[in-house]
């Protein structure tokens, strides 16, 4: 009975509402590819070295703690202290904007619900502008 009651309650986090592990995953590997590949990103992209691998892995497992998860990137590397491990790159408002924009139009090629990805799209920009060094 009790797991019955669970499949029918709305999913909680907003990790459970994108879909969990896969989709997290797979919104950050869109994220990744619009980002190194549309034009309309590319200061955002110079930011970053020749290799996303690395970034995208470390997105993923921040997002997946952020978003109400498991807490992926403390377990690998600890806290995320972001804004000072964002320090050494230039980060203004161009770079916060292409940021923005770059995860908006990842959710939105995904299908990320409308509500969903307005809730979203208002945390990110309160982290983005937090990281902004110029």
């Amino acid at each position: 009975m009790t797991h019955e009651l669970e499949e029918s309650l709305p999913a909680s986090t907003p990790y459970e509402r994108l879909g969990g592990e896969s989709r997290v995953r797979e919104l950050t590997q869109r994220f990744y590819f619009l980002m190194d590949s549309e034009v309309a990103y590319q200061e955002l992209r110079a930011v970053h070295g020749p290799d996303l691998s690395r970034a995208q892995e470390r997105l993923f497992w921040f997002l997946s703690g952020w978003l109400g998860g498991p807490s992926l990137y403390q377990e690998q590397i600890g806290h995320p202290m972001l804004r000072a491990r964002h320090l050494p790159f230039k980060i203004g408002i161009l770079e916060r904007n292409q940021w923005l924009l770059c995860m908006h139009q990842a959710m939105s090629e995904l299908g990320v619900e409308e509500d969903l990805k307005d809730q979203l799209a208002q945390s990110f920009f309160k982290t983005a502008d937090w990281m902004r060094n110029i």
